[in-house]
């Protein structure tokens, strides 16, 4: 038996009065999704451990069945494996976004989206003025990129600028947790602002603003950790002699480096609703003819999330089944050695709140030879009602790895 995770990010949701109260997933018209749950079982995952915050990094190493307490340290280390950045010892590793911010508030954690060439030039930009011996930029994707400070304390409070739209960004700099890491925070904070001073005059700013476009004009470090002890998936799960990402996503292609995946690169794949969905489906059945699974990230509902835009989500959630779901199934379902499918989103993304809740979430899983349950369609509803019913830690990879 082969395996195949389909991972909508973010795509659970919460009711939406506009849609007569329904979820996202309920109101999306989607086919597939919809004829896997009622050929398949279904239930309820709690991805986010107790005392976590609900990031996607959580979330996603919950669902590979990973211990978070044992082997959790952040998103920084996780997006240093996916760039090639070897941590060593006493190096703390910390996302860093490049963000816009309007006057005292923080507009949005994307800058707009910022291309990654642009940002490059930025990242490049800071690390030429604000590096040194201790201080290091690296450039991710698009607003998503790495510092690493040697020495540094990971003991501080950092919020995630997707939690903070449209607030003021002073009260949620960096804050240190113990008197040690006092003077890590004071070094973030005051690099957070010098590069608000180099970041407003830079040509690349200067022309994003000429084009009616957010300017990339602040860094936003957090979410600091260091090198994780994650152990090989194909040691914790024997049916996994060879495995693969498929992600846009850093974050995902990093878990995947420390999990033992080799990394698909899909030209094209975006992390966004412009996404190269018929590449991704077609690189994941490429994948299952050789490997023994695969993990299909997309990102596009999540960033739909973010930014509230519940038109988008739902085309998101749409193209997911029509352009993911439904080629994969597709071409498996006819193949010599059956392969298992499971969907699921990692965390919800509710439109109305534009970040991350802990809430579980739906899943499905189908394959040949499957006892339905009674559940006819796929949303966050309709699973509770599932025969697996709620799942937690590594209950669910446990379950599905395992499926022969």
């Amino acid at each position: 038996m082969k395996h195949v995770i389909i991972l909508g990010d973010g795509m659970a949701d919460w009711a939406v009065p506009s849609l007569g109260d329904k979820t996202l997933l309920q109101y999306a018209h989607t086919p597939y999704m919809d004829k896997l749950a009622s050929m398949g079982r279904t239930g309820v995952l709690k991805t986010v451990a107790d005392g976590f915050h609900p990031g996607s990094e959580v979330a996603n190493m919950s669902v590979m069945g990973y211990d978070l307490p044992k082997v959790y340290e952040g998103r920084g280390v996780l997006e240093a494996a996916s760039i090639g950045v070897d941590l060593q010892d006493g190096d703390m590793a910390m996302r860093c976004n490049i963000v816009c911010v309007e006057g005292e508030t923080l507009k949005n954690h994307s800058a707009g989206h910022i291309s990654t060439e642009e940002a490059d030039e930025l990242i490049r930009f800071l690390d030429e003025k604000l590096g040194s011996d201790r201080i290091h930029f690296y450039t991710g994707v698009q607003y998503r990129h790495l510092l690493v400070i040697k020495g540094g304390d990971k003991r501080l409070a950092c919020v995630p600028p997707h939690d903070i739209p449209l607030q003021p960004f002073r009260p949620n700099l960096v804050k240190a947790l113990c008197p040690e890491a006092q003077e890590t925070a004071d070094l973030l904070n005051a690099l957070i602002l010098k590069s608000q001073e180099l970041l407003a005059t830079h040509p690349v700013n200067l022309k994003r603003v000429a084009e009616g476009k957010d300017p990339a004009n602040s860094i936003w470090p957090w979410s600091p950790g260091y090198r994780p002890q994650m152990e090989p998936l194909s040691e914790k799960y024997p049916s996994i002699r060879k495995g693969a990402v498929i992600t846009a996503v850093d974050l995902i292609r990093g878990i995947g480096r420390y999990a033992g995946l080799r990394c698909i690169d899909v030209e094209g794949a975006t992390g966004l609703y412009n996404t190269n969905y018929e590449g991704k489906a077609q690189a994941a059945i490429e994948a299952l003819k050789t490997d023994d699974f695969v993990y299909l990230h997309v990102e596009a509902s999540d960033e739909a999330g973010h930014e509230g835009d519940v038109p988008l989500k739902l085309k998101t959630i749409e193209d997911l089944d029509s352009r993911i779901v439904g080629p994969v199934y597709e071409a498996v379902k006819q193949w010599d050695e059956p392969v298992a499918i499971a969907v699921l989103p990692d965390h919800p993304t509710p439109c109305e709140l534009r970040t991350h809740t802990n809430e579980p979430i739906p899943f499905l899983i189908y394959y040949p030879g499957i006892e339905p349950d009674a559940v006819q369609t796929y949303d966050e509803i309709s699973c509770k009602e599932g025969g697996y019913g709620l799942m937690e830690k590594d209950e669910f990879m446990n379950l599905f790895m395992n499926i022969q």
